[in-house]
């Protein structure tokens, strides 16, 4: 044992102290990490510590690495060619893709912070929002791709793909069809705007919810539950919607009662308008003209006589649909109470069965002489 360690002496020190090297970069690492962890958040509250975890363990590997092959070259006379060789393959490879992770991390950074911007200013952050999608994942293709080019095997692959067109057929090569057709349905989205991140909209299926985000692939809609619904862009890009947001934001709420027969048509009228006008969330919807011309605020009119029931309708405007909304909870409710107030009713469907007595001695005999 003292004659191994005589005649690799030299060998064991070198290694000894790459160890300690290496050891100390991680601890270095680490105490970096817990660094940027306490003041990081501190003055940027929106920081991800997703990005600097995957540094760290990025790291944590990247120096081990570099231990062994210096430890390699030192130690068991691996030829100075490799060693150079392996020592750039790895420093290049670490050093992309740190620098790949830094770049698509701040610039998924900064913009979440000009989103936020918009969005504290009232502005639209649609493009925004989506170009942010297009930037990262943009940065992470470029790196990898670049990563590639230090593999002889794969640098056909990344000079290809590098080679502008090239890429979207290496896309195309390993994506499939619905994920093209979501990420196109996505541009669609953007670029012709049939709705944007805020707006209330309705599918043809009654779904419907406020857009909160539109990625690469689906659109994000918040219902009145507070529950998340996604929707591939493909789909929703083919969907007959109604935007509640779109230029304007007034809206004609339409409520119908039905009345019996026997009650006070002019009553009934009268008390739905009423109730409507003087509701504080009603909008004055006309015209100087028809203002002039005595034209009633609100409109009501029989629509039909159905078989139990006459159905009054009322025309009632609001500034926005959740105004038009509560208008009609309310006006429902107050109208309710006014016609149980002043008699007028609201039917439910009956019926009147007569049994003739014949077929009644039939289906029920007497069973008194039995």
């Amino acid at each position: 044992m003292k004659e191994f360690f005589e005649q690799y002496q030299d060998q064991i020190i070198y290694a000894i102290l790459v160890i300690a090297g290496v050891l100390f970069l991680l601890f270095l690492n680490n105490f970096i990490y817990r660094f940027l962890i306490k003041t990081g958040q501190k003055r940027f509250p929106d920081l991800r510590l997703k990005t600097i975890d995957l540094l760290k363990k990025l790291l944590n590997l990247l120096w081990p690495v570099l231990g062994i092959i210096v430890i390699s070259f030192v130690s068991f006379g691996v030829s100075y060619e490799t060693f150079q060789s392996n020592l750039k393959l790895t420093l290049y490879v670490g050093f992309l893709s740190i620098l790949t992770i830094v770049l698509a991390s701040s610039a998924n950074f900064w913009i979440r912070r000009g989103v936020h911007r918009k969005e504290s200013l009232e502005e639209d952050p649609t493009v925004l929002k989506f170009s942010r999608y297009v930037v990262v994942w943009g940065i992470y293709l470029i790196g990898i791709m670049f990563i590639l080019l230090a593999f002889p095997s794969l640098r056909g692959v990344a000079q290809t793909a590098l080679g502008g067109a090239g890429i979207i057929a290496l896309i195309a090569g390993v994506a499939s069809q619905e994920a093209l057709s979501n990420l196109v349905g996505g541009l669609f989205i953007i670029f012709f705007k049939p709705f944007k991140i805020g707006d209330v909209i309705k599918t043809s299926d009654s779904t419907s919810g406020t857009v909160v985000d539109i990625t690469l692939r689906h659109t994000v809609l918040r219902n009145s539950q507070n529950k998340m619904i996604v929707i591939p862009n493909a789909i929703i890009n083919k969907e007959k919607l109604i935007n509640f947001n779109l230029k304007e934001l007034k809206v004609c709420e339409q409520i119908e009662i039905g009345i019996s027969y026997d009650s006070d048509i002019d009553l009934a009228k009268k008390i739905m308008q009423e109730e409507c006008e003087n509701h504080p969330l009603i909008l004055d919807n006309r015209t100087t003209i028809d203002v002039l011309n005595g034209k009633p605020m609100v409109r009501v009119a029989v629509i039909s006589l159905n078989e139990y029931s006459i159905t009054i309708r009322v025309w009632a405007w609001a500034r926005t649909n959740p105004q038009a909304f509560q208008l009609r909870c309310d006006v429902l409710e107050s109208i309710k109470k006014r016609f149980d107030a002043e008699g007028v009713v609201i039917p439910y469907p009956h019926r009147t069965i007569t049994i003739e007595n014949q077929k009644q001695e039939e289906n029920f005999p007497d069973k008194s002489n039995q």
